[in-house]
């Protein structure tokens, strides 16, 4: 297991749970909005955003497996296993139900943790996320299968590898590797959530335009005239912020704005 930064030299807790140390943050007040972060980063990706996010809401900020503050354990990084840390971290904060708010990765791990504890997901948000492997475009699958113990190297002696100095880079990539090289189709679960959910992608994402609009069809989206009044609207909304790509999507002035917006004031059918 990868040296635990003491709890102590650090603003955040540690949940045991599932065998881990579970690194999380709490900021502000107010209904709570779980933000999950992207691939080999950390929670710190967030940063940018929290003093908006948070001077409405609780927001809680996790470090995923083997990521960030996190450490990682014996068992592979898995999309399934990673949505119970969450459901696991939410019974240990005493939370009956959150908004969460993916990622990349993190929106995989979201995106899991509404189909397998629907009950606990307010609304949800799913920033540059696939339903299934072959939503990314070939060359970004292609990059996943290149991910290994070689490609951290370059990571050791970057500001994240100092932010972060615990973390095991080149298990890490391997363990990603393993995750995102693996088939998965998720699309009739998809079809079957009924929280509020809104997707956000950049005009330029590492996710194909055609798997973009199949999500928003999965989720209800682009089936009909929403009509005068909107009233015929779906239970999703999508977001195609201009001028961003997979990798800044976060950055863009528009971000978050859109999310607040749908937080605040979902539309169609009733939430939970």
């Amino acid at each position: 297991m990868d040296k635990i930064v003491p709890a102590t030299a650090l603003p955040g807790s540690y949940a045991s749970l599932n065998g881990l140390e579970l690194y999380y943050e709490i900021h502000g007040s107010g209904e709570p909005l779980i933000l999950l972060h992207g691939g080999v980063g950390g929670s710190a990706m967030f940063a940018a955003l929290l003093p908006a996010f948070a001077a409405q809401r609780q927001v809680i900020t996790v470090d995923l497996q083997a990521h960030g503050h996190t450490a990682n354990i014996d068992r592979p990084l898995d999309y399934e296993l990673m949505a119970q840390d969450i459901a696991g971290l939410m019974t240990h904060l005493k939370l009956a139900s959150a908004d969460l708010l993916g990622y990349s990765l993190g929106g995989g791990v979201a995106l899991r943790t509404a189909i397998q504890f629907p009950a606990l997901v307010r609304r949800l948000v799913l920033v540059s996320t696939t339903c299934k492997h072959d939503g990314w475009y070939p060359e970004v699958l292609s990059g996943f299968e290149q991910m290994g113990p070689q490609a951290a190297a370059g990571i050791k002696n970057s500001p994240l590898a100092q932010l972060y100095p615990s973390v095991d880079w080149g298990n890490l990539f391997s363990k990603i590797h393993d995750l995102q090289v693996r088939d998965y189709n998720w699309s009739a679960a998809v079809a079957q959530i009924a929280a509020p959910t809104m997707l956000v992608f950049a005009d330029a994402d590492a996710i194909r335009l055609e798997h973009i609009t199949e999500l928003y069809e999965l989720l209800g989206g682009g089936r009909r005239d929403a009509g005068l009044d909107g009233s015929a609207r779906p239970n999703a909304q999508l977001a195609v912020l201009p001028g961003c790509t997979h990798y800044n999507i976060l950055g863009s002035p528009l971000f978050t704005a859109a999310v607040a917006a749908f937080l605040e004031n979902p539309v169609g059918r009733a939430t939970q």
